[in-house]
């Protein structure tokens, strides 16, 4: 698959508003505040990807973090690409792209994201990355609508997927650049 030119790299705290605009075009994400967006390409810099066109525009986004009680995972807690970029396999280039980056910084070798029951897309996405990592995934509700959010947002289910190794996902972008 060719991709138009688009530069990913380790954002930074210059980055904060433009992807919290981003988001804001992104729905049904949810949307955090500013300050939020700020923290995540400042202090969470080591588990985000920021992805930038040839015009220098943010079009795409992951934020994570690893869990201080499982520092072998990365927890992808949000995936945002602009309509322009969607289709071209973007958030897989920069799922693959982030995952190879924490996994040789941080020795990581396990992923975890949430999705709800209805995101299709999100679904697609991670199997194909778990496809990718050569993964076993689990899954199980981490979150309820009725316990947690009150009935007013879907369940979140928690997926799981590893352990894979950094040679193996270096092997993976390699053929697949």
């Amino acid at each position: 698959m060719s991709f138009p030119t688009v530069v990913l790299r380790r954002p930074t705290d210059g980055d904060g508003y433009n992807l919290h605009q981003l988001v804001a075009r992104c729905q049904p994400l949810d949307t955090n505040s500013v300050y939020c967006n700020l923290l995540q390409c400042s202090d969470f810099a080591d588990t985000a990807i920021a992805a930038e066109n040839a015009q220098g525009e943010l079009v795409g986004f992951i934020s994570g973090y690893r869990p201080p009680a499982r520092p072998d995972t990365l927890f992808v807690w949000q995936v945002a690409v602009d309509s322009s970029m969607r289709g071209q396999g973007l958030a897989l280039r920069m799922l693959l792209a982030l995952t190879a980056r924490v996994a040789r910084e941080h020795d990581v070798r396990f992923m975890e994201t949430t999705i709800s029951p209805d995101n299709a897309a999100s679904q697609a996405l991670f199997k194909r990355a778990f496809d990718r990592l050569g993964a076993d995934c689990t899954t199980r509700t981490l979150f309820s609508r009725a316990a947690h959010f009150g009935g007013q947002h879907e369940d979140e289910v928690l997926y799981r997927a590893g352990p894979f190794t950094v040679s193996h996902l270096e092997e993976e972008l390699k053929e697949h650049a």
